[in-house]
């Protein structure tokens, strides 16, 4: 769910279709595909128009399993995954104390915040120097 989440943000902070548009759950390619692969395409997309991680905050919302111990390793995934640093990527884990759907083990939530940074290359930085010496 983290790994859905995290795609469907970083298509929406590129202003692009959803998950399940890009992915179509009808098309028989994707039907049992590993959701690494969803993250991998994610990324060519992101570095495609120009940008990289900024930062990700992960929250999952569950009552099971605890999910403490498991957290570093989500981290290192998504890290290698969308090539990004450990400083970039926070993940949190809260219940609903026994509330609604997700309280009584029937569900789980994911939310997840993206920002993106516009990758500034040779050519914009020799130009933005420039300008600072007004230059231009």
């Amino acid at each position: 769910v983290i790994y859905h989440s995290l795609v469907d943000a970083i298509f929406g902070a590129l202003t692009l279709p959803d998950i399940g548009q890009v992915f179509q759950d009808t098309d028989p390619r994707w039907k049992g595909c590993d959701s690494a692969k969803f993250m991998e395409h994610a990324y060519e997309v992101m570095k495609y128009y120009g940008y990289k991680i900024g930062n990700i905050d992960v929250t999952l919302i569950l009552e099971r399993p605890k999910v403490a111990s498991f957290k570093p390793r989500m981290k290192e995934n998504i890290v290698r995954l969308l090539r990004t640093t450990e400083g970039r990527v926070n993940i949190k884990a809260r219940t609903h104390e026994k509330m609604d759907s997700v309280g009584e083990l029937r569900s789980l939530s994911c939310h997840v915040v993206v920002t993106l940074e516009k990758v500034v290359g040779l050519e914009d930085k020799l130009e933005q120097a420039t300008i600072d010496l007004g230059t231009k």
